[in-house]
């Protein structure tokens, strides 16, 4: 394991991601290294993207976004030596081969995981899988690119 993935127990998941409640989609972090990254969520009733029941498309979007939020600001807390926690503002510059099998419904737990294709000047080619046990759910390539502005 690397020294990211040992980071997950010193620091909490919102300080990894520019979203604040009510509009976080990651609950806990899994597992992060230089290449890869799970997390899970736990769907809520009082989720903002639950519609009838189920996490709406859009959510599980926004939740392999966060997933790749949460190992870019691991990577960037890991480099920081001061103690205090930056998070980089990241954008969605491209989604393909979105295929979403079937939503989630509440009290079903997702766990997303990103593998890092290829990444250059902070902008990142990333393959996403969202399972509900052992089962894919949803899967796509994204393109994320994460500026040097923090919040």
């Amino acid at each position: 394991m690397s020294q990211i993935s040992n980071l997950k127990s010193q620091i909490s998941i919102q300080d990894t991601l520019p979203q604040k409640p009510p509009f976080v989609m990651v609950d806990t972090l899994l597992y992060c290294d230089t290449k890869t990254i799970k997390t899970a969520l736990t769907v809520l009733e009082d989720n903002i993207f639950v519609e009838n029941g189920v996490l709406a498309e859009a959510g599980l979007m926004e939740n392999i976004a966060q997933t790749c939020a949460a190992r870019v600001g691991n990577a960037d807390n890991l480099d920081n030596e001061t103690g205090n926690h930056s998070v980089k503002i990241g954008f969605i510059g491209m989604i393909r081969n979105l295929e979403i099998l079937r939503l989630p419904k509440v009290g079903e737990t997702v766990i997303t995981k990103v593998d890092w294709m290829e990444e250059v000047f902070r902008i990142s080619l990333v393959n996403a899988t969202v399972k509900i046990e052992d089962k894919i759910i949803a899967t796509c390539e994204m393109k994320i690119s994460v500026t040097e502005k923090e919040i």
